[in-house]
């Protein structure tokens, strides 16, 4: 599927309680009742069954490690349950089952455990801090305490830190920042989540554009401006998704706005979830999973198109360390494509290869070039096929971003009306149309009906060099 890490979690108590630690997966499918479960593993993984919980997890990040995958361990709980509810006991430091030094002496204990492993690249110290406890006095000491701890025990690994109110706050960096010392500091990640579960779903439908500008206004302000800062740290957008059947069209365009963002920082990102389904959940056995990659059986992809729309974020984008001049690839969120140009005509294609565009943006309009050439982009007419042309200093050769979401770029005709590009489904060519939900075609309604994703359009800074 193109992936390079998996972003495996794992709760407290299974290294600090004997009753987990010593159990083995025969022992505990048994507990549970899991009758098919047991019979699965016993015919596809009958070496794991007499392993114990920990053994079966070194197992299983070997396997990984064996076909190159990296793993960060997440500690997602400390009582063993279902993550992530507001009361759940599990949610801040001090909770009914999350008890700081028991906390500190599991981190302990994995990052020795795998110390020298190459595959565990790094340690996340709590998913999701959340509950009425929750406070910053409290954050900053036992956050510092949990790195120490795992500074302590394995050199190597990377420390992921998250924030409040379930991974979407650390504004309170601002005021202070974590200093856990140098050596430390050096290999921090914050961590954020982003999912669209708290939005109006009409927000979504009916104001795409300004929702998503607004949304992700407020990502970057809440967690993502740490990228920014005079000492910039990097952040990992360790949990994002939806439902891969496509049962939510609010989800469907969340997705699209969250993929825009991603290739325009070039963030590091894990999607919710790989498992198609659940040997038990919350008390129900073989619990579909539909934000899953995998269908229910594991025995296929839930939703090819996933793959497509995710293809330019599973790319270095931007490499820190590469020689190689930068330029500009044109994004289509809503495909996963890139647009390039094959015999003068513009279309769509893998972003395994990207088509180079220059562009300096003005307030008042700026040329999109075919770099090495002496072409632009031009307008030719309303619902025309856009073209690549030398005539670069017309109006219809002048581009601006005309919407909210800074992803509708517009060009005027000869007729002086302006025309954004689009994406044609019927052969993956890219014309030019009337600019969809900016305002003037919504009358007397607050919302428009129409979807704009078709004409969502990003230009990627990059130095990706073939």
């Amino acid at each position: 599927m193109g992936f390079n890490c998996v972003r495996l979690t794992w709760a407290t108590e299974m290294f600090t309680n004997k009753a987990y630690a010593n159990l083995t997966v025969a022992q505990s499918l048994e507990r549970w009742n899991l009758v098919a479960a047991s019979f699965g593993m016993s015919l596809n993984n009958p070496d794991l069954m007499n392993k114990t919980l920990i053994e079966t997890q070194k197992t299983v990040i070997d396997a990984l490690g064996h076909e190159n995958l990296m793993v960060i361990l997440d500690n997602h709980v400390s009582f063993p349950i279902w993550c992530c509810d507001w009361n759940d006991g599990n949610g801040f430091f001090k909770d009914l089952h999350f008890h700081p030094v028991e906390w500190v002496q599991g981190l302990s204990t994995v990052a020795k455990l795998y110390k020298g492993n190459p595959t565990v690249v790094a340690i996340s110290l709590r998913n999701e801090l959340r509950g009425p406890r929750q406070n910053e006095f409290d954050w900053y000491q036992f956050m510092e305490e949990g790195a120490t701890a795992v500074h302590l025990e394995n050199v190597d690994v990377l420390v992921i830190v998250s924030g409040l109110s379930f991974e979407t706050d650390l504004t309170f960096l601002r005021q202070r920042k974590l200093n856990f010392g140098v050596n430390v500091n050096n290999k921090l990640v914050y961590e954020a989540h982003w999912y669209a579960f708290a939005d109006p779903p009409e927000k979504w439908i009916f104001s795409t554009n300004e929702f998503c500008a607004e949304i992700t206004e407020w990502f970057m302000s809440q967690t993502g401006y740490v990228i920014y800062e005079r000492s910039p740290t990097p952040i990992f957008l360790s949990e994002f998704g939806k439902d891969q059947n496509g049962a939510s069209e609010a989800e469907n365009r969340y997705f699209i706005c969250v993929m825009a963002l991603l290739a325009d920082k070039d963030l590091e990102w894990a999607l919710w979830a790989m498992q198609g389904s659940y040997y038990l959940r919350e008390g129900q056995v073989e619990w579909e999973e539909p934000y899953g990659m995998y269908s229910f059986a594991w025995d296929k992809i839930r939703n090819s198109s996933i793959l497509q729309l995710m293809e330019l974020n599973q790319q270095m984008i931007q490499d820190p360390t590469s020689e190689y001049a930068s330029y500009y690839a044109m994004y289509h969120p809503q495909t996963g494509r890139c647009v390039s140009v094959n015999k003068n005509n513009v279309t769509t294609s893998s972003c395994h290869r990207l088509q180079r565009w220059g562009f300096e943006y003005d307030e008042n309009g700026s040329r999109i070039t075919l770099v090495g050439t002496s072409g632009c982009l031009t307008v030719v007419a309303d619902k025309a096929p856009v073209k690549v042309t030398g005539d670069c200093s017309s109006q219809k050769s002048t581009w601006k971003f005309v919407s909210k979401s800074k992803m509708h770029l517009a060009a005027r005709d000869e007729k002086g009306m302006d025309l954004c590009l689009e994406w044609d489904s019927l052969n993956s060519t890219i014309v030019t149309n009337k600019c969809l939900c900016l305002g003037d075609d919504l009358g007397d309604l607050p919302w428009c009906s129409q979807n704009p994703q078709t004409q969502w359009f990003k230009l990627i800074l990059t130095n990706k060099h073939y």
